[in-house]
């Protein structure tokens, strides 16, 4: 029969008392753990060891419960899980001979693998039967926390061993959650260099402030991603875009759309044969049909006064002007989103910028926030209202984009849902 599927995603907790609880598989219950020595081993500090015995794995899955911290594993016990109809090894029988070196070496160390595969987050104590330090040492690298022998089992050595095992076990798990969680961090630094590059704005007078901010149901990155190159005939180009759903898979088409979208606009490529381009790239990356993503884009004229604004699904850009009020972009003859209809094409409008601007380009994570404990969203009204206030309070720039976050995710209660983007150039 095979071994049951790990039960636990961490090691257990202390019992409340302080004690263990030892879970002993061995052929012989009564053999190991009994008799006067091992009364030793409730007395310590007054945190007892209580026992448990199982004859089988099958026993031991059933025993193997929250408050278990331990498993002592008798190596001479037969592998009760082979193939059916094939006894064990050192039975007498076809495939056997009873002999006593037919119950050393692979089998033994079949039943530890056995065990750690249905408790990989419990300590295991390997028993022996007798002073082998070879069998002893290969129990460990195979993966027990340490062995003992019945020559030297006591209960004074076996409580000891008891804690050191759970103890070493803890600092095992622990040091793995590092690990894993120091490798997440750097796949996400990765992911993060790919979403929020730095813009290429070299020789342009505009200035540049972005703000990114996960949702807070996500680890460190979701699918939003934006960017901003300057090609050499001086033209600006920002881009902000989102990859509909959230997870890795999202996170890396996002970083894959921004690259592609960078590459092609630096090869002199722009309208609907970009974004035709794009949503190429998009259906051949993404890992389900189902998937799309919300683009934004904005060419802006070497002068700076003029620009030509594409929406593949995405909100309108806001545009702040000195002595006019905030007011966004024309967004009603946009284009679907990408990836959503095979042969689609995207208008491009010419708008009017002005001398002196600020363009506040953002995902949806930024208007669809709540406001109080309501089903209220803050909407688009509800940002221009917001930035309006803070431009006029003298705000700019990064100031502006920490206010602007910070007030959404105050209105909304804490963090948002959705994750955010948001971008600003400014002239003048």
């Amino acid at each position: 029969m095979p071994v049951p599927a790990p039960r636990q995603a961490e090691p257990p907790a202390a019992l409340p008392d302080g004690g263990l609880t030892l879970l002993v598989i061995e052929n012989d219950p009564g053999g190991s753990l009994s008799g006067p020595d091992m009364a030793e081993m409730t007395g310590a500090a007054g945190r007892p060891v209580r026992i448990r015995t199982a004859r089988n794995l099958t026993e031991a899955e059933r025993l193997l419960t929250d408050d278990v911290q331990c498993i002592l594993l008798d190596l001479a016990l037969p592998p009760m899980d082979g193939p059916p109809g094939k006894p064990p090894r050192g039975a007498d029988g076809p495939g056997g001979t009873g002999g006593p070196d037919e119950m050393d070496g692979p089998d033994e160390m079949d039943t530890l693998r056995q065990v750690l595969r249905l408790a990989p987050h419990h300590a295991v104590l390997a028993l022996t039967a007798r002073a082998d330090a070879e069998r002893a040492a290969e129990a460990v690298r195979v993966g027990a926390q340490d062995y003992l022998s019945r020559d030297e089992l006591d209960g004074r050595v076996l409580s000891r061993a008891i804690r050191y095992a759970v103890e070493r076990k803890r600092a095992d798990f622990a040091q793995r959650q590092l690990t894993e969680t120091r490798l997440l961090t750097q796949e996400n630094a990765r992911l993060e260099r790919g979403l929020l590059p730095h813009p290429l704005l070299a020789g342009s007078e505009l200035r540049f402030a972005a703000r990114y901010r996960p949702g807070r149901s996500r680890a460190l990155l979701g699918g939003d991603f934006y960017d901003t190159v300057r090609t050499e005939d001086g033209t600006v180009h920002a881009m902000i875009g989102d990859v509909c759903g959230h997870g890795p898979d999202e996170a890396a088409l996002g970083v894959e759309l921004r690259i592609a979208w960078r590459a092609l606009t630096l090869a002199g490529l722009c309208g609907d044969e970009l974004l035709a381009t794009l949503q190429q790239v998009l259906e051949h990356e993404r890992a389900d049909e189902e998937i799309f993503a919300t683009l934004c884009t904005v060419d802006i004229a070497p002068d700076g006064r003029t620009a030509a604004l594409c929406l593949a699904g995405h909100p309108a850009p806001l545009l702040v002007s000195p002595g006019r009020p905030p007011a966004l972009l024309p967004q009603g003859d946009g284009g679907p989103a990408l990836g959503l209809l095979s042969h689609a094409r995207w208008p491009h409008r010419e708008v009017e910028l002005g001398d002196a601007w600020s363009l506040l380009m953002y995902t949806d994570g930024l208007i669809e926030g709540r406001i109080g404990a309501g089903t209220r969203r803050l909407g688009q009204e509800g940002m221009i209202e917001l930035i309006a206030r803070q431009v006029k309070e003298g705000l700019g720039g990064e100031d502006l984009l920490d206010a602007a976050v910070t007030e959404v995710r105050a209105l909304n209660g804490g963090e948002l849902t959705d994750d955010l983007a948001v971008m600003l150039l400014d002239r003048g």
